[in-house]
């Protein structure tokens, strides 16, 4: 991991790069970890060893507090990164939030703009923009309520493994295993008041939808929590996806007669994993149907076809051929 700027605990503009503190000062961090709320969960968390710098994104939220609660506990040299899309008014405010929170931790605080334009696809958008933004490696406040949500996310697109198996155990996030409701309460026990985000309740937006309608009605219809169920299966479906991609590794995806005498679950994961290589229509996955036609070529049932983003497949001599977009005009 890259080692973050530590700033000082003044509001700083982008590109300040003052030196780094050691970590919070023993009278923060040793009260914490002493405090049994707060050493109830930091035993579910995964972070780096004492010492450590690391930059947390920090929305003001409850996850994003606790894990900043939780980092300096840990014993870390914690920077906390507040990014504002300027989407809604009041939105700057927001990081003075964070910087109270941080200083009262111990923590260095750096505040980031971006610009998100309204329009299509705004809370991805948003999202990317905010990543691009943290510094590389920067710890991220994801929970197995998060975790679950995605995964009901992903399936209603269409997902395969791979998508069902997204936001799994990283060392960028290591507060996965608490649920939403620890880092309310954790909040409430430190007597901290996270920002209230409306975006999060507006039905606009699918996660939304997910986490308080979709959620409440499966946990109604089973009659018990569904989200540990939703995070086991997608811990049984990174496992699958790391057994298809090793077997899809071995296989050579430009030779038709591989393709063809192949599991199809591997064939097809074998030219996932070349599409995603070759960088075809931007590393994004493709779609079920370009791989189902590239398939088809493999077969020698056709002897090309387009794939995504303007990309081509054809097959010479028993052997298939990626070709790029054509360029403007």
């Amino acid at each position: 991991m890259d080692r973050p700027d530590q700033p000082d605990r003044r509001r700083l503009s982008p590109g300040v790069d003052p030196t780094p503190e050691p970590g919070p000062p023993p009278e923060v961090a040793a009260p914490l970890r002493d405090d049994p709320v707060v050493a109830g969960l930091l035993g579910a968390c995964t972070f780096p060893a004492p010492g450590a710098a690391v930059a947390c994104g920090v929305s003001g939220g409850a996850d994003s507090l606790s894990l900043l609660v939780l980092a300096a506990a840990a014993g870390l040299a914690v920077t906390a990164v507040h990014v504002d899309h300027g989407l809604r008014a009041g939105s700057a405010a927001e990081a003075e939030v964070v910087r109270a929170a941080a200083e009262r931790f111990g923590a260095g605080f750096r505040a980031e703009r971006v610009a998100v334009a309204p329009g299509p696809n705004l809370e991805a958008r948003a999202r990317t923009a905010r990543h691009a933004a943290l510094p590389p490696g920067a710890l991220l406040g994801h929970t197995a309520d998060d975790r679950a949500e995605t995964l009901l996310l992903n399936l209603l697109r269409g997902a395969g493994p791979t998508g069902l198996a997204a936001l799994g155990p990283s060392p960028r996030r290591p507060i996965l295993a608490l649920r939403r409701r620890d880092t309310e309460g954790l909040c409430r026990h430190l007597g901290l008041v996270p920002v209230d985000d409306p975006s999060n309740r507006d039905p606009a937006f699918r996660r939304n939808r997910v986490r308080h309608e979709l959620l409440p009605l499966l946990a109604a219809i089973a009659e018990r929590d569904p989200v540990p169920l939703l995070v086991r299966q997608g811990d049984l479906f990174a496992d699958l996806d790391r057994d298809l991609d090793g077997l899809a590794g071995a296989l050579d995806p430009a030779s038709a007669a591989a393709l063809r005498d192949a599991p199809t679950s591997v064939a097809r994961a074998a030219l996932r994993r070349w599409f995603r290589e070759a960088g075809v229509n931007g590393g994004y996955a493709p779609t079920a149907a370009a791989i189902e036609r590239v398939l088809a070529v493999a077969r020698h049932e056709v002897r090309a076809t387009e794939v995504d983003g303007g990309w081509r497949i054809t097959r010479r001599g028993g052997r298939l051929t990626l070709h790029p977009p054509d360029p403007p005009a």
